[in-house]
């Protein structure tokens, strides 16, 4: 039986996984790639398809922070987040990703891209700090179309976003 000590640990390197995953989606919505660069080791291994991106997790955040300015939004939420801790520095995880991408086009239209799929990821702790070591991007459908929403963004695509409080 595990004692109280390793089971406070697991939880903390979960707990630690988890906002790491949050950050990731944070910083793909507000557009902020130092954020994104450190969800994933320098080395680590990025595959999300053939003819998406396959190459490493700083280049994929590289990637995006070239190709999404074009976007007016986006919306990455996860869920059905199990995290597996490997021993002291490993772990693997699997979360549920709904990313939501909207353009505006020229006559102001709305048009969204939704993608739901999973992040198979391993983990690996160096220097206290967990990170993404290995992901694979595992689309189960999407959708795109144009949408007829009434609403007007409020966000902010970068550190000006009201979440950030002025940092």
């Amino acid at each position: 039986m595990a004692d109280l000590k390793d089971e406070l640990r697991e939880l903390l390197d979960k707990q630690a996984i988890t906002e790491k995953l949050y950050e990731y989606c944070r910083s793909m919505d507000r557009m902020d790639e130092e954020l994104g660069k450190a969800c994933f080791h320098e080395d680590a291994v990025a595959d999300y398809g053939v003819g998406v991106f396959q190459g490493t997790g700083h280049g994929f955040v590289e990637m995006c922070m070239k190709a999404h300015p074009m976007f007016h939004s986006h919306a990455h939420q996860l869920a059905n987040i199990l995290i597996w801790i490997k021993g002291e520095n490993q772990a693997l995880s699997e979360s549920y990703v709904d990313a939501t991408l909207r353009r505006i086009d020229e006559e102001g239209n709305a048009y969204d891209i939704r993608n739901l799929g999973r992040y198979v990821d391993e983990w690996e702790k160096r220097e206290g700090t967990w990170r993404i070591s290995d992901r694979k991007y595992l689309l189960d459908f999407d959708q795109s179309g144009s949408n007829a929403g009434i609403f007007e963004t409020t966000s902010k695509r970068d550190r000006s976003d009201p979440s950030y409080f002025g940092d």
